[in-house]
């Protein structure tokens, strides 16, 4: 049995088992000048001419974005934690059936615990970080000081644990501190999206500019989409500029590799005129009539040909063009096969003339290929105001309750632009969870089955405010009952149109310290006074359900899984994703137990390492598996 991590990667390694796989010639040993030690290193040199380009070095001029702490930033997105995602069941709705994610705690370490599970695996984040205004900021990522000496010399912790410092455009560090806050994060959410994945990030004038680099820095500069302009306000627009009245906001979108990504196009301007419908509906579409004769400055002879009509007599083109000289669009060949297709509608005008018409569908062209009648949207997003987002709220009784939030109509408008089925949304600055509502509103009109996985710093609400005197103590509470009443909304007002399987459920996970007691990290730092106290490497708080979590996090199963609880030989086996992980962590676990989890074949088994009830089943335990399932991975905490 092997014993499990625990925690996260550290990234730095993994770029280094990258890097030695291209250039394996490039590896190599050299001391560390600090310990003395022979560490691991990448050979320069070699990597120069491996990749046949210049490295630039030291003080030589070159195009960069750059800031103070940005090497700390990258490590900061690199190092590995051991913290975990506990279930909420009473704060989730349908915990057992959703396949949605609500996570609390500091998106930072939310993304980083998510790295294995999700990685490549979401189609399409939006995120609507906090802009730098000036105002407090609830994400502070420390680069100079451990984090003892942090919490000890900082003071700006409120009684929740929540980084709050004041990010002023006096204290020389204004986009500095910004810059370090969201870069990582940006870092680490990349490697979540799949190949054919995008973002959008709303930003306002203040650092739009500042997240395009980093953007350029993550993601490439080819791979920028757009900057999209919405228009956000009614009326007379707001004070942020000097000089001008501002009424927008930008929505700036990347993918992770563009040539693989498409944006579906809006409704062409004149889709009303395709009003009529025939016995081709179904695989044509709606149509409207266009005549087939053209004016004479088109003049061509061969397609100069009588038609008949209706009644037996004859058209020609020019009895369509008011008697002057025309001819039709269509070649004679072309005519008699449309014709026969149901393309060709001829019946008489306001004047009694027969007029031939062709028929010019929605779904496809006058040979019955498919056709994309729809035009890219506008890099100009219009019709979605703030105010709208404030009346929604109000709606669902929750009025005043949050300010600035995004229209759902806006996030639904940017959903709809990718091809979306039963994928995955990340937002992870979710406020008010405007995200969620959204996709849950799109899975109902559009049928789809896509799911939402948010994250939201539990930030604590003003005393003074309205949503803290309404009972909502921290922006988390706010979110999680917001997703409460959309979703109950929706399927109200949805009735029996509503789909069957809607989702409008979520898993509440909160973010908290490792399950596991420090020596499970450090057993060479255990005394032997202290060996009796640490039998059992698992905290006294935590429960079986704890420990499954953060056994599907390092194992890099779906958080939003199915779970069965069953009960083989009195001990209690969590059967995840239908039978791909099966897990007991009680105690006192007898050979019966061991024997059953093996024949039902899991491709993980995973049990505690002190669980077994004698020697003689942990003596046994491996054989069992060989005996009925040897190519079930075993595993231990």
């Amino acid at each position: 049995m092997d014993k499990m991590n625990m925690h996260t990667k550290n990234k730095a390694d993994e770029n280094y088992k990258k890097l030695a796989e291209l250039f394996p010639n490039a590896v190599t040993e050299t001391i560390d000048p600090t310990t003395g030690e022979v560490v691991r290193a990448i050979d320069k040199d070699v990597l120069m001419q491996e990749i046949n380009t210049k490295v630039v070095e030291g003080n030589e001029e070159r195009y960069q974005f750059t800031w103070p702490d940005k090497k700390k930033s990258v490590l900061l997105a690199n190092a590995p934690i051991n913290k975990t995602l506990r279930p909420c069941r009473k704060e989730s709705v349908d915990f057992d059936h959703t396949g949605n994610l609500y996570i609390e705690g500091d998106n930072l370490e939310v993304l980083k615990l998510l790295q294995e599970t999700y990685l490549g695996k979401i189609k399409m984040i939006y995120i609507d970080p906090p802009y730098n205004t000036g105002n407090d900021f609830v994400y502070e990522d420390d680069f100079a000081q451990s984090t003892k000496e942090y919490f000890d010399n900082s003071g700006q912790f409120d009684e929740e644990g929540n980084r709050l410092v004041k990010n002023l455009d006096s204290n020389g560090r204004f986009h500095t501190d910004w810059l370090n806050m969201l870069y990582p994060r940006l870092k680490l959410s990349k490697d979540l999206l799949s190949d054919d994945g995008v973002i959008f990030i709303s930003i306002n004038d203040m650092e739009v500019t500042n997240a395009k680099k980093i953007c350029d820095n993550i993601y490439g500069e080819s791979n920028f989409v757009a900057d999209l302009i919405w228009a956000n306000k009614e009326g007379g627009g707001s004070s942020d500029s000097k000089l001008f009245r501002i009424k927008h906001e930008h929505i700036i979108c990347y993918a992770k590799r563009i040539e693989l990504v498409n944006i579906k196009g809006v409704a062409i301007s004149n889709a009303e005129r395709y009003s009529k419908s025939d016995e081709y509906e179904n695989e044509r579409g709606t149509y409207y009539l266009q005549k087939l004769g053209m004016g004479s400055i088109q003049y061509s002879q061969s397609l100069d040909y009588p038609i008949k009509t209706p009644d037996g007599t004859f058209v020609m083109p020019s009895d369509n063009n008011g008697g002057r000289r025309a001819c039709w669009r269509w070649s004679r060949e072309k005519y008699e096969r449309n014709k026969k297709r149901g393309f060709v509608d001829i019946k008489k005008d306001s004047k009694g003339v027969w007029t031939v018409y062709t028929k010019q569908y929605m779904k496809c062209d006058n040979e019955g290929n498919p056709i994309d009648r729809t035009q890219r949207p506008m890099g100009i997003i219009e019709g979605f105001s703030s105010t709208q987002a404030a009346k929604l709220l109000e709606y669902i009784g929750m009025g005043s309750c949050f300010s600035y939030s995004k229209p759902v109509e806006l996030i639904k408008w940017l959903i709809s632009r990718l091809e979306l089925s039963e994928d995955i949304v990340l937002d992870f600055f979710s406020g008010s969870a405007t995200t969620a509502h959204a996709l849950m509103q799109f899975n109902t009109e559009k049928g789809k089955h896509c799911k939402f996985v948010l994250a939201q710093v539990p930030e604590n609400t003003d005393e003074k405010g309205t949503a803290y005197k309404a009972g909502y103590k921290n922006i988390c509470e706010i979110g999680k009952e917001r997703i409460r009443r959309a979703g109950r909304k929706i399927k109200e007002d949805a009735g029996l149109t509503a789909p069957a399987d809607l989702d409008i459920g979520f898993r509440c996970l909160r973010l908290d310290e490792s399950n596991m007691k420090p020596v499970y990290y450090t057993p060479d730092e255990v005394g032997q006074q202290d060996l009796f106290s640490l039998v059992d490497n698992v905290k006294e708080d935590r429960t079986p359900e704890d420990l499954l979590f953060q056994v599907m996090l390092d194992l890099g199963v779906l958080l939003s899984s199915p779970i069965e609880v069953k009960e083989i030989a009195g001990k209690k086996v969590f059967n995840v994703a239908d039978g791909f992980l099966l897990a007991c962590f009680d105690h006192d676990v007898t050979e019966e137990t061991v024997k059953a989890i093996a024949q039902m074949k899991p491709y993980y088994a995973v049990f505690r390492d002190s669980s077994m009830a004698n020697d003689s089943v942990a003596t046994n335990f491996d054989q069992i598996f060989e005996t009925y399932s040897p190519e079930t991975v075993r595993k231990v905490l």
